[in-house]
């Protein structure tokens, strides 16, 4: 197995590069008859795309994409959905220059090391670009789960150490960094920009939430809803760490506070997150994500080329400052599409 599929009735692959000729995904186990177009697709292909807040690439792409298979009428035909995204906005001329020296904290050294070869344009693969395909995915996935009444929520929980306190979910709309603070969004606009003009970069942390779904979600015991969560959102490029519930600080409390007790009324507390034993109890699912700063900075960096000797790089050209918001709908997009699978699981056993 290659890694480019996800899921076991609903699956996604996806294919191209950075700086290839176009990205693209096909999704297989979609439920027929589900209204499907492109401007539904593109609808959140635009959250993800460059040059739309100043953590952002300028890299000016379209992210335009096109069905070409499994949809008539406009509604899905209950065979594999292929989508393609076209690159256009290519400079690979950019990468001339270190397509020999391996850049800290990039794929370079390890995709090197494992293929004996690698596509230094952009990351090739393993570029951030290959994420439009995912967030692709997630938009007929959030068809499917919508039927059952299931929304997903992602926002800006924090960035460069700035913390949001007020949580106001209206407010996620008054910026562009869909932080549901609006004062915490000006101070994390501000650091952003000091970030920006020292050639550095941040990272911070995306919460997501799940409402409406239903208890008996996940396969006991290696397909934990938790644990296939915890892997997609993992599979992300720039996702160190992900918690669920109460997540690490669980390790600091005692039984008595961590279990959540149950009344008639429901849970009396939401430390689990929503899952038990791998399942889910019908309460809110809540993640965090760790996302790692952007690893392309304009300081100097010492690493080494490809024959081994040591070189100092400084990586210009187009690039994030922080991948907060960009990053957002790709999480988004990574639990919808696991939750759509264990929705089709789920119906195959107990319905």
């Amino acid at each position: 197995m290659a890694g480019n599929t996800t899921g076991k009735v609903f699956t996604v692959t996806t294919w191209g590069e950075s700086h290839g000729r176009a990205i693209g995904v096909v999704v297989d186990g979609c439920a027929p008859n589900i209204p499907l177009s492109e401007h539904d697709i593109q609808e959140d292909l635009d959250k993800r795309r460059p040059g739309r807040s100043r953590s952002a690439s300028p890299r000016a792409e379209e992210d335009r994409v096109e069905i070409l298979s499994g949809i008539f009428d406009g509604k899905t035909t209950g065979t594999p959905i292929s989508l393609i995204i076209r690159n256009k906005d290519v400079r690979s001329s950019d990468y001339d220059e270190i397509q020999e020296v391996f850049r800290p904290g990039h794929g370079d050294f390890t995709y090197q090391k494992k293929y004996g070869i690698r596509d230094h344009r952009g990351g090739g693969r393993a570029s951030g670009r290959e994420t439009a395909a995912r967030v692709a995915a997630g938009s007929i996935a959030k068809k499917m789960i919508a039927r059952e009444g299931i929304t997903v929520t992602a926002f800006t929980d924090e960035l460069g150490g700035i913390s949001a306190e007020n949580i106001t979910m209206a407010d996620m709309s008054r910026n562009r960094l869909r932080c549901p603070d609006v004062k915490a969004a000006v101070k994390m606009e501000d650091r952003l920009q000091e970030a920006r003009e020292n050639g550095d970069s941040l990272g911070g942390i995306v919460a997501i939430i799940v409402q409406g779904c239903p208890p008996g979600l996940g396969e006991p015991v290696f397909d934990k809803i938790d644990a296939d969560l915890a892997k997609a959102l993992m599979s992300i490029g720039t996702v160190k760490g992900v918690e669920i519930g109460a997540g690490f600080r669980s390790s600091q409390m005692l039984g008595s506070e961590c279990n959540d007790q149950i009344t008639p009324e429901g849970f009396m507390t939401k430390n689990a997150g929503g899952i038990l034993a791998g399942i889910t109890n019908g309460d809110d699912i809540i993640i965090r994500v760790a996302c790692k700063p952007i690893s392309s900075i304009e300081k100097p960096q010492q690493t080494i080329d490809s024959r081994g000797n040591p070189r100092s790089i400084t990586i210009k050209g187009r690039h994030d400052v922080c991948v907060i918001p960009r990053i957002i709908p790709v999480c988004e997009a990574m639990v919808t599409i696991v939750l759509a699978d264990h929705l089709l699981r789920y119906k195959a056993i107990c319905t």
